[in-house]
């Protein structure tokens, strides 16, 4: 089962997203709709998109399409910034870039830290 959290950091102007698991279509559906609410008080271009993958893991082959979804929404909400933050996984550094350039996401970066 996929977890996330989110939060606005209106003083930084970034959104905080941490993702944790593996998501379902489900899953991914219930995140779309907390983000939905999240942003839509904010202007997406004001701030930096940061994401928190450390802890996710491979998207299935099903959820894949959700998942492009979600990268096409963040083009189409125009935020400043987006960035990606992976542990050492190259597979699914591999997908996420592999997401975002289909989706068109040149503002895209993709952190990859090394765990202790």
């Amino acid at each position: 089962m996929g977890k996330f959290i989110l939060n606005t950091d209106s003083v930084k102007k970034v959104i905080k997203i941490e993702l944790e698991g593996t998501f379902s279509n489900d899953d991914g559906l219930k995140s779309i709709q907390a983000y939905q609410q999240t942003i839509n008080p904010i202007t997406p271009a004001d701030y930096a998109l940061d994401i928190d993958c450390r802890k996710l893991n491979v998207t299935a082959p099903d959820v894949v399409p959700l998942l492009e979804s979600c990268f096409v929404m963040f083009k189409a909400d125009g935020f400043d910034k987006v960035s990606l933050t992976l542990e050492n996984n190259p597979i699914l550094k591999m997908q996420l870039a592999r997401l975002g350039r289909k989706a068109g996401l040149e503002n895209l970066e993709i952190i990859s830290t090394v765990s202790a």
